[in-house]
């Protein structure tokens, strides 16, 4: 009889992301050699995919809210090639609620919890595995099920690299996972490692070799710790171990919990960090303290912002806002976006309120006259906070954010927006009327800017320096001079001549040169709107972002 072949398998949201749980159990029980792994993406044809899976006696999926519908099709499909294969399902989206998903037919096991234990157990007693806690299993039309969650020792990580068995030519290409420490000291309701308050860390040599070799061999490092900063002298440790060996190229990624930064972190950043090696993930949420509290969760805003702002500078910041949590209506959503935007942070995620399976804020979701989506990623629509219009209308603000500002495309003219205007209902109203024009989904680059600068003439029509810093914004997003839009240039012949006057190479660069009514530095610098009539002057070379090289005010001249 042929000996039982162990798939280990998952399928990723994109080509870019790497599975660093297939990995570890894979490099913790690779001297078994039934055993092999291998990642798809949600994106890829499902029947090659499952025709791949049916080859094997037993197929592994790890399992999460953005692969569990394509998993359960992949696993029907496998099972339609070949009845024989068993699916094994792992992870955090099949962990809690378990239930419906062993009832799917095309389903035979499920680990719920940490999978280290149960897995090497699962796969060293094949097929006698009823016995096994924390393995869910059909025997018959019966469940079986030994709930008894066993705490991995993460020492026994010791002398292990879970990427060593990847092609490493590939990886500069992608982003790698690593974790030094599982657990989180918060309890927020809304999230899942709120379930897990010990914070339990991986052997020091592990880490260090690990992220040597990733550093070696890849370019952006995403650290999966929950509150990377927990403590002081290990945040100190890693920091100081990056610097010492990252390569100019290297970019790392890290969760913190802005209001406990130690004062000490901050300064080691500031003084020795090169700009743009760092980015954090600063999860804010909500600035209503009333709806902090409700979920559990604790947060010192103005902290929070004091350590953004000294900080900005030096790392690249990607703040989260959710919408949706309990006592947060419209007005509480509209302040608390305005106020975090306010920042100027690169980049402002405006998530909507999940009810991941296992957490407290789905099993209390009658309280607060929740309905969500029944299927994954179970999205809020609606509550006894914001209506499901309200709700459908904050989707169509976040879309317009994610157009225009996390993808840099009107970053003067937001920030503008911000300082003399509602940036939430400028937003609300862009997104309203974009979606009135084109499709979120499909678009070309000048339907941005023409639905953009089309709005703030119906909307805004006597603000010129509104529709100035627009036209700027179009000019500055090209590598390559683009077409005369919005604003025209000066008078060909006047432009040469200003651009040979200042002995500006015109045969070696491309110029566009537009006269504006104020004065583009001070607002560049300091926010503030100067006015003065001047020559802004856009230098391109064709392969870089354009830069503005000097202006001119038109008095002097």
């Amino acid at each position: 009889m042929q000996s039982p072949q162990f798939l280990l398998t998952t399928l990723n949201a994109k080509y870019i992301h790497m599975n660093l749980a297939i990995r570890l159990l894979y490099e913790l029980n690779k001297s078994d050699q039934r055993l092999s792994w291998k990642e798809f993406t949600i994106k890829e044809d499902k029947t090659e995919i499952a025709n791949y899976c049916s080859q094997f006696e037993v197929v592994c999926f790890s399992c999460y809210i953005w692969n569990i519908t394509q998993t359960l099709e992949v696993a029907s499909l496998i099972k339609s090639i070949n009845p024989s294969t068993k699916i094994l399902m792992g992870g955090p989206e099949v962990t809690y609620d378990w239930q419906s998903i062993i009832a799917n037919p095309a389903i035979d096991f499920i680990i719920t919890g940490e999978g280290e234990i149960p897995f090497q157990l699962f796969i060293q007693n094949y097929p006698n595995i009823h016995s096994i806690d924390n393995v869910v299993s059909k025997v018959n039309d019966s469940i079986s099920y030994h709930n008894n969650a066993a705490t991995f020792d993460l020492a026994l990580y010791a002398n292990t690299n879970p990427y060593q068995n990847d092609d490493v030519t590939t990886l500069s290409n992608r982003v790698l996972y690593i974790e030094t420490s599982r657990g989180c000291p918060y309890k927020c309701e809304f999230c899942l490692a709120s379930l897990d308050n010990r914070v339990r860390y991986l052997p020091m040599e592990h880490i260090k070799s690990n992220l040597l070799f990733l550093m070696t061999h890849g370019k952006t490092i995403k650290f999966l710790d929950r509150t990377f900063n927990v403590k002081k002298d290990f945040t100190l440790d890693i920091f100081q171990f990056i610097l010492d060996h990252a390569r100019p190229e290297n970019v790392f990624q890290f969760e913190i919990t802005a209001d406990i930064l130690h004062p000490a972190i901050m300064q080691f950043i500031i003084d020795k960090v090169p700009k743009g090696m760092f980015r954090f993930e600063i999860g804010i949420q909500t600035v209503n303290q009333k709806a902090n509290l409700e979920v559990s969760r604790k947060q010192n805003f103005e902290k929070t912002k004091e350590v953004i702002l000294q900080l900005k500078d030096h790392v690249e910041m990607h703040l989260d806002l959710i919408v949706g949590l309990p006592l947060d209506y419209w007005e509480d959503t509209k302040y608390s976006f305005e106020t975090v935007f306010a920042l100027f942070s690169p980049e402002l995620q405006l998530g909507f309120l999940k009810f991941l399976k296992g957490t407290p804020v789905r099993d209390k979701y009658e309280k607060y006259g929740y309905v969500f989506d029944p299927i994954a990623p179970y999205q809020i629509i609606r509550s006894n906070y914001l209506s499901e219009q309200e709700l459908a209308d904050i989707t169509k603000l976040e879309h317009a954010l994610e157009i225009y500002w996390n993808k840099k495309r009107l970053g003067n003219t937001l920030i503008y927006i911000t300082t003399h205007f509602s940036i939430f209902d400028f937003l609300l109203g862009l997104g309203k009327y974009f979606e009135s024009k084109s499709s979120f989904f499909s678009y070309t680059a000048m339907d941005i800017y023409n639905i953009a600068n089309d709005f703030v003439k119906e909307n805004y029509p006597n603000d010129l320096l509104l529709q100035e810093l627009l036209a700027i914004d179009y000019y500055l997003q090209h590598k390559i001079k683009p077409a005369e839009k919005f604003i025209p240039e000066i008078d060909k012949k006047a432009k040469f001549a200003f651009l040979d006057k200042h002995q500006l190479p015109h045969q070696k660069f491309r110029y566009t040169v537009i006269p504006i009514h104020f004065n583009y530095h001070l607002f560049k610098q300091d926010q503030i709107i100067f006015k003065e009539e001047e020559l802004l002057v856009i230098q391109y070379d064709g392969t870089r972002k354009p830069i503005v090289i000097r202006t001119e005010t038109l008095v002097e001249n």
